[in-house]
């Protein structure tokens, strides 16, 4: 069987018993919508991050976007970003009515440039009311937040952290999650912490934020059935609750078995001349992706395909480049040179915890055994 990038079915294999255990339960008590097993789930979750409040929805897009109507961002505001990111972290910002602003990523972390940001702030304020700054921490590693922070305290933006690609990668110690003023986290089947299907969660040291969310995600709702205004059904399902409850228990765990293939990695493909990912000072990398880049791309990832190994791509495409954005989304003056090359050049190896060493052998040797 040829080596996947991915596999939920074994993780899911992985804790079975357990999963199914608290499927039933779920079931069983009966109460299938914002029951006992979300508010539990709520209060681990943000017990492990290190916050006071998370609150559960349905998607990480509607994360992001109920965040962001929370920090009431709408219509005529402007919402700096990242082009290279799934395409979520831009879409959302349109559905809150906002304007997204695309700036480029550092070489090294491929994360949001501290001094892009600083660029568009001061070049672009005339013809934007910039508010918030959603910087992405992608692959597992956190975005560069001691620089980020600054900027965007000095311009009175709210920050707003994407971290669908983040579940336990850590700052100095301080979970990703934590640093800015809310942050929003997926669910989605293959990351480091996956539901069963579609999931999400906004997290945030402020009380009054979180109850704003609390409303927004339950069609504005204070007391049922008055809306105080408009908001969205985004709740996380109960089974899905139940399920991530048993799943974060072993999250760090799994971190470090994606860490400890990444050592792996790092020791048999050093003089292979790909462009190997590197963690930060101070940065703790969760490795959701194993991402190396080369110029042979392309070439290399078929040869792989050939010798058994399966890779996926993230991102083939910036998102100002795709035909639903290109031409209509600003980006930073001078373009995002640094972003369009790394979109030519990432791959992303198999790296999920359930790989063996032998399987994480079998991709080095293909690796190594590639002829440009």
């Amino acid at each position: 069987m040829p080596v996947q990038p991915a596999d939920p079915r074994g993780n899911y294999s992985a804790h079975r018993h357990e999963i199914l255990a608290a499927i039933e339960g779920a079931l069983e008590r009966g109460a299938y919508i914002l029951g006992p097993e979300v508010k539990a789930f709520e209060g681990e979750f943000a017990a492990y991050l290190g916050v006071r409040e998370a609150v559960g929805v349905a998607s990480g897009t509607d994360a992001l976007h109920v965040a962001l109507r929370a920090l009431g961002i709408g219509p005529g505001d402007s919402v700096v970003t990242v082009s290279h990111t799934a395409v979520a972290t831009v879409a959302a910002i349109e559905m809150a009515g906002a304007t997204p602003v695309l700036v480029d990523v550092d070489e090294a972390r491929m994360t949001m440039s501290a001094a892009g940001l600083q660029s568009v702030l001061e070049s672009l304020a005339s013809r934007h009311r910039f508010r918030a700054v959603i910087p992405v921490h992608l692959y597992g590693l956190p975005a560069d937040m001691g620089a980020i922070l600054p900027v965007a305290r000095r311009y009175g933006l709210a920050v707003l952290e994407d971290c669908a690609q983040a579940h336990g990668a850590e700052i100095d110690g301080k979970k990703a999650g934590s640093f800015g003023d809310i942050a929003a986290f997926s669910f989605y089947p293959t990351k480091n912490l996956g539901a069963i299907g579609d999931g999400g969660a906004i997290v945030t040291g402020d009380p009054a934020l979180a109850a704003r969310v609390r409303e927004l995600r339950e069609y504005g709702w204070r007391e049922r059935y008055v809306s105080r205004e408009a908001g969205v059904n985004s709740r996380l399902d109960e089974l899905q609750a139940a399920v991530l409850r048993v799943k974060l228990r072993y999250l760090d765990a799994e971190n470090e078995r994606r860490r400890q293939i990444a050592a792996r990695y790092n020791s048999a493909l050093d003089r292979s001349g790909l462009a190997l990912p590197r963690e930060a000072p101070g940065t703790r990398h969760v490795y959701h992706q194993y991402v190396v880049r080369t110029p042979h791309r392309d070439a290399l990832r078929a040869f792989l395909a050939s010798r058994g190994v399966n890779t996926l791509i993230h991102y083939p495409v910036a998102v100002h480049e795709q035909p639903a954005y290109a031409g209509r989304i600003e980006t930073e003056p001078g373009g995002l040179p640094v972003t369009e090359r790394v979109c030519r050049q990432v791959l992303s190896l198999p790296v999920q915890p359930e790989l063996t060493d032998s399987e994480v052998d079998q991709v080095c040797e293909a690796l190594l055994a590639f002829r440009p």
